[in-house]
């Protein structure tokens, strides 16, 4: 993600960062989490297969000391295991806010696609705080709002070659 699309969206999470719990999926060299706990949230599982880019990752965050806040998970991003939180979130499996920036061939493959938009209602329906958010980064023009399903309430905003979707629990299903 660009830095000027990762700033701007970042200056629309000021509501759910402060003390937030962050599931971040494809979590790659961590800019979203990372950038997540430097404006208030309070832990972040970080989620990355590719074990040459989760050393990266996990350098990124002793650079950084954060590694009391931080869950380096090497696991499929997809797999609702891997949003099961440890003891840093208490064995949380409900998130205030979930980062979702699937590598672009994932998402350009109609099969993986749906794959990825299945787990993304799964965790909109089961792993998602009340108030919270699923933020999703895609290429524009890619998905529309009926790709998330009727269950899935789903805002999307544009910058340049980036759609960055926002989901969310209906309010009338709200618990």
């Amino acid at each position: 993600m660009l830095d000027r699309v990762r700033e701007s969206l970042f200056s629309t999470l000021r509501d759910w960062l402060e003390g937030a719990k962050v599931l971040d999926l494809f979590a790659g060299s961590g800019s979203l989490g990372l950038e997540a706990l430097s404006r208030g949230a309070k832990a972040a599982r970080m989620v990355e297969r590719h074990k040459p880019t989760l050393e990266l990752l996990r350098r990124n965050v002793q650079e950084l000391g954060l590694e009391a806040s931080v869950e380096l998970v090497c696991a499929d991003a997809l797999a609702p295991r891997a949003w099961q939180g440890g003891e840093l979130v208490g064995g949380s499996a409900r998130w205030d806010l979930v980062f979702c920036d699937p590598p672009y061939p994932l998402m350009q493959d109609a099969k993986t696609r749906g794959e990825v938009l299945a787990a993304l209602r799964a965790l909109v329906a089961e792993h998602l705080e009340d108030s919270g958010r699923v933020v999703v980064h895609v290429p524009r023009g890619l998905l529309n709002t009926a790709s998330f399903g009727a269950a899935v309430s789903a805002e999307c905003r544009t910058w340049g070659s980036n759609d960055v979707w926002y989901l969310g629990r209906p309010a009338g299903e709200r618990a």
